[in-house]
């Protein structure tokens, strides 16, 4: 099984780096190797399952998943919870913490964990688990910055 686990502080508030996240419909925008994202059905407020396409050259998955929301507040920080339904993988577990520093700027936590069916996938994620990590989390960095601009809090 592979895990990833990150905390990083970023130069916008919680509220924005939650709606960046929470908005799963538009991933096919700007995380490496989404070629399909959406919202499938709301429960409520908080809940709603996902369907992500993940592909590469011929190869394409779909994971579908029920995402859990709880958005920040100037007293409580912001949840995002994923729990894995179906798709090519014997286990997933995803969550991100968006709290809020004295600055105003937000400490994201991310943790992700997960091992493929497929030992033929699972394989190619372990060669190259660290590099995709690294490119997905830089997505959404860059998205806050495409998205929010130039971050007004110092970094």
């Amino acid at each position: 099984m592979l895990t990833h686990i990150e905390q990083k502080r970023l130069p916008y508030t919680p509220e924005q780096m939650f709606d960046l996240v929470a908005n799963v419909d538009k991933y096919k925008e700007f995380v490496p190797w989404c070629v399909g994202s959406r919202i499938n059905t709301r429960e409520s407020d908080t809940v709603f399952y996902a369907d992500l396409v993940v592909g590469y050259k011929l190869i394409r998955e779909k994971f579908s998943s029920k995402v859990i929301v709880e958005r920040p507040t100037q007293e409580t920080p912001g949840k995002i919870y994923i729990e894995y339904l179906r798709g090519p993988l014997k286990h997933l577990k995803n969550h991100w913490g968006f709290s809020r520093e004295p600055d105003g700027s937000c400490l994201v936590d991310f943790c992700v964990e997960f091992e493929f069916q497929n030992k033929a996938l699972q394989g190619l994620a372990n060669l190259f688990f660290q590099e995709v990590i690294r490119r997905m989390v830089g997505a959404f960095e860059e998205r806050a910055r495409v998205i929010y601009g130039p971050p007004t809090l110092q970094e």
